[in-house]
């Protein structure tokens, strides 16, 4: 790759333009790099591999000293440290309880409950949707499309003729509120 190390020296420069020839020469290799990285990572990660990538690249060209790197190898290595902190960066911040780094997760609404829930949890859910479908009709229904039939919410909202936003809306206080039913809240 002769004329990565070529638009690098252009970067050291001041081309402006040499930062938009870079990352379609380096994007595929900076992706497999950031999938790797994600891979580590625990399951439910909200930053996505090409989120990574898009930071990690910005932080190494847009700085405001001009980075120097000696080779293809040096600028790769850059861009995993790059990844590497913006990583650690997202866990601080998800620690912190201001982000909700005292809760702790509970995907249990969110597989089909013909495949993977236990008997104890459908009878659950199944109670929590009464109440729910008391309160909140709509919502009672996209938890039955979801959890009982395996629709995904997409699927849902074009079933019920919601829009995407608000089938989201209510799955999302749907499952908050099964959730604090089952918790007995």
């Amino acid at each position: 790759m002769p004329d990565v190390t070529r638009i690098l020296s252009a970067i050291e420069q001041g081309d402006p333009q040499a930062a938009e020839q870079l990352l379609p020469l380096v994007y595929e290799e900076l992706r497999r790099l950031a999938a790797q990285k994600m891979a580590q990572e625990k399951p439910g990660q909200t930053l996505q591999a090409t989120a990574l990538v898009h930071e990690a690249y910005l932080r190494l060209v847009d700085g405001a000293p001009v980075q120097r790197w000696e080779s293809r190898g040096h600028f790769f290595a850059a861009a995993a440290e790059a990844m590497r902190r913006i990583l650690v960066e997202n866990a601080r911040r998800k620690g912190r309880v201001r982000h909700g780094g005292d809760l702790r997760r509970d995907d249990f609404l969110d597989h089909d409950a013909g495949v993977d829930a236990l008997p104890d949890e459908v009878l659950g859910v199944n109670e929590a949707l009464a109440k729910l479908a008391s309160e909140d009709p709509q919502a009672a229904e996209i938890v039955k499309l979801r959890y009982f039939a395996g629709l995904s919410v997409e699927d849902a909202a074009r079933v019920l003729k919601l829009s995407r936003a608000t089938a989201y809306r209510h799955w999302t206080y749907a499952r908050a509120f099964i959730h604090c039913e089952l918790l007995g809240e």
